[in-house]
């Protein structure tokens, strides 16, 4: 740099500076190229390592992202797989108790209709032998009564008196005769 100078100097002084500059002198491209390495070295080893040093963890650390990214992403599709399959088994489990209680459902209807039945015919049977008897009843009055008409009517017509066993043998043989005509 110094020789420059000093024939930038001298050169001033000749008016042939410009010669000077431009002219290729060994000495000067000898020092520039020692200049140049000693700043590449220089940059080099206080800037091109640690700047490679700062890359290599930048690229640590975005492999580290990424590979997290990638352990969330199966875990989400894990827990998303996991969730479907439980939402689905939770469908079929609502699915079977919906089925469960309808038969249920189903089942206690017919045992409501099946009791219902029963009692309604054990009532139809009740009340049919409740007629039953009352018929059995209203006839054997009718019978009593038609009995006394009869004996009445017979002494009053006969107008003799008649023995209690005759008597007896009149109203059966009559009883029998209305009781087959009705």
């Amino acid at each position: 740099m110094l020789n420059i100078i000093s024939t930038v100097s001298a050169a001033a002084e000749s008016r042939d500076w410009y010669d000077a500059l431009v002219a290729i002198n060994p000495a000067t491209i000898v020092f520039t190229l020692i200049n140049t390495l000693i700043i590449f070295l220089i940059f080099r080893f206080f800037l091109y390592k640690p700047v490679c040093k700062i890359l290599d963890k930048r690229r640590e650390m975005a492999a580290a992202e990424i590979s997290d990214a990638r352990k969330a992403k199966e875990s989400a599709e894990k827990a998303e797989q996991e969730y479907t399959q439980r939402l689905a088994d939770a469908k079929n489990e609502a699915a079977e108790i919906v089925k469960q209680a309808t038969l249920r459902a189903q089942k206690r209807e017919e045992e409501i209709v099946t009791e219902a039945n029963r009692k309604a015919n054990e009532l139809r049977a009740k009340a049919e032998e409740n007629i039953e008897r009352d018929k059995q009843r209203a006839i054997n009055e009718i019978k009593d009564e038609i009995s006394e008409i009869v004996v009445m009517a017979a002494g009053k017509v006969v107008e003799k008196e008649i023995s209690a066993k005759d008597n007896e043998e009149i109203i059966s043989n009559f009883l029998k005769e209305v009781g087959n005509a009705q």
